[in-house]
């Protein structure tokens, strides 16, 4: 039997008349579209071309939430309670699944954007708020967490479906979590790195850290960031070097969560 794998992309993470990342272009190569709410990026006119775009395409739509940070873009820590997180996250949720109306089109996972994600994937009451609004909202979305993190537990401690993700473009710490990009190199922008990095998670099942350590792992979607200039190179490298391997790539919705 073949693998399968889902390929993911941040998207609609401009603002009003400024676009960030190539959104057309990316939607070509990907099957499911995280797509920004307006708190860290987006606006209702991105928001609802992108997912007009992506249901012509036939990539599924996700929330793609983040802190009310547009000047960090979503990039900078901020300390909440956990039921102010909660809905927060609800209330951007709710924003994409109106705008999903326009194009009868349907919001299926939710993926934690920048800062939010990262503090997430290692706090269980940030991990929780978010699995909890997902729940709230419509528990049928499945929960994008990083692979082994407090976000993957939660998920499933609640009965969410939930979708183990790794990452194209992200250097790996050794205990799994992603290097943070203050540190030069975090960010790889070589598509046959990319690629190399990409197959060992999908095929070998092995992530291999800055340091050099041989992590275990099993991945459901593989992220590209779709504001970095090279997005377009090294996802479509990826998607490529994955069709060699023989992956099949397929929407979200089409993979089978354990």
């Amino acid at each position: 039997m073949s693998i399968e794998i889902n390929l993911n992309a941040d998207m609609a993470e401009g603002f009003g008349a400024y676009d960030i990342g190539d959104d057309t272009s990316i939607l070509k190569i990907i099957g499911s579209a995280s797509i920004a709410c307006g708190f860290h990026a987006g606006d209702p006119l991105t928001m609802h071309r992108v997912v007009r775009d992506a249901k012509r395409e036939g990539v599924s739509i996700g929330a793609h939430p983040g802190f009310n940070d547009l000047w960090g873009f979503g990039r900078r820590r901020i300390d909440m309670r956990s039921d102010d997180l909660e809905y927060m996250v609800a209330y951007q949720i709710g924003a994409l699944q109106a705008l999903a109306r326009y194009a009868d089109s349907k919001v299926t996972h939710l993926k934690p954007h920048g800062a939010l994600n990262n503090i997430a994937a290692e706090n269980s009451d940030y991990a929780m708020a978010i699995g909890r609004a997902i729940k709230a909202v419509d528990r049928d979305i499945i929960y994008v967490a990083l692979a082994g993190s407090e976000m993957e537990k939660a998920g499933r401690a609640l009965g969410l479906k939930v979708a183990r993700e790794g990452f194209c473009d992200r250097q790996y710490e050794d205990d799994g979590n992603l290097t943070s990009r203050k540190i030069a190199g975090s960010v790889i922008k070589d598509p046959a790195v990319a690629t190399k990095q990409v197959i060992d998670m999908v095929v070998h099942r092995t992530i291999t850290s800055r340091s050099g350590k041989a992590l275990p792992c099993k991945v459901d979607t593989l992220c590209v960031h779709g504001d970095e200039p090279t997005a377009i190179a090294l996802a479509r490298s990826v998607r490529e070097g994955l069709e060699r391997a023989g992956v099949k790539l397929v929407p979200l919705t089409e993979m089978k969560l354990d």
